[in-house]
């Protein structure tokens, strides 16, 4: 299975100039808690714990910008990539989000912990229905 497969696509992105309210305000409207940082290029990823951890702990006001506060570089992975290698990555950078890259090495998605799972719920789902298929039991 490839990351495509599974990964969010409906994502948002931000300037580095953006000021850290507005960011925080599109996690709520959009409902995640990570938004890449763009400018030309992916630069950075600000997440709800940056934002916590960083800003509000640290006394930073919201207005200024998340420039201040994001993880610049990026962890990712591309949309073909192995989904069981990409989860291996996740577990070694004990990260819980990965950017995805298409292959002309643009933003593309995120992937997430909550996207595997769910997906290997329904692969597990279909196969528990399968196996209890009366009509194709083999036992």
């Amino acid at each position: 299975m490839k990351v495509r497969e599974v990964m969010t696509t409906k994502i948002v992105t931000a300037d580095p100039g953006a000021q850290i309210r507005r960011v925080a305000q599109l996690m709520s409207e959009v409902d995640t808690g990570i938004i890449p940082i763009i400018d030309g290029d992916a630069i950075g990823v600000v997440t709800d714990r940056d934002i916590v951890i960083r800003a509000v702990a640290e006394g930073i006001s919201c207005d200024q910008p998340v420039s201040r506060i994001m993880t610049s570089g990026i962890e990712g992975c591309l949309e073909e990539d192995d989904l069981l290698e990409a989860a291996g990555r996740m577990s070694e950078l004990q990260m819980r989000r990965l950017v995805v890259f298409d292959a002309a090495g643009t933003v593309s998605g995120i992937l997430s912990l909550g996207d595997i799972a769910v997906r290997q719920e329904e692969i597990a789902g279909v196969a528990l229905e399968e196996i209890s298929d009366d009509t194709q039991r083999r036992d």
